[in-house]
């Protein structure tokens, strides 16, 4: 899997929807799911995934770190959430304004995220293809509701 360069930290900072993603445990039975990064005070980044639980109606919330795997201005940092244990987080696909973008751990975890609820389906489609090129089952993506009707 190849990160996307040219990165630029500062405005990938912020708030994304998780549009789509590969069923993954700590996931399980979460809607309307938003990852937020923003800057320690170390130079590390604070990571805080939060999503509504489907079935108690509850906001569950995660809180990591992240730091950079090699050089800041390439897609590929490193995320912890239990202690001393990090994990790749590989940026595939980055929109040039910074409006969506792919993301990987390993082959067996996907996301796709975007600044706003909704996605394009034309862009979507694109993502899909490209994970689907990298070996991905994309037959398995699960795509996130954010509706607050859900």
């Amino acid at each position: 899997m190849e990160p996307v360069a040219h990165f630029d930290l500062n405005r990938y900072l912020g708030t994304w929807y998780e549009i789509a993603r590969m069923p993954a445990g700590f996931e399980n039975n979460l809607i309307r799911v938003t990852a937020t990064y923003s800057l320690r005070n170390d130079g590390k980044v604070k990571v805080e995934n939060e999503g509504v639980d489907v079935k108690s109606l509850k906001r569950k919330r995660a809180i990591g770190k992240a730091k950079f795997a090699g050089s800041a201005d390439v897609g590929y940092l490193k995320v912890s959430f239990f202690g001393p244990f990090y994990a790749d987080y590989v940026i595939l696909e980055l929109d040039q304004d910074y409006r969506y973008a792919m993301v990987a751990s390993s082959n067996k975890y996907l996301w796709i995220l975007s600044r706003t609820p909704a996605l394009e389906k034309a862009t979507v489609d694109a993502s899909m293809e490209k994970a689907r090129s990298l070996g991905f089952e994309t037959e398995k993506i699960y795509f996130t509701p954010h509706s607050t009707q859900q």
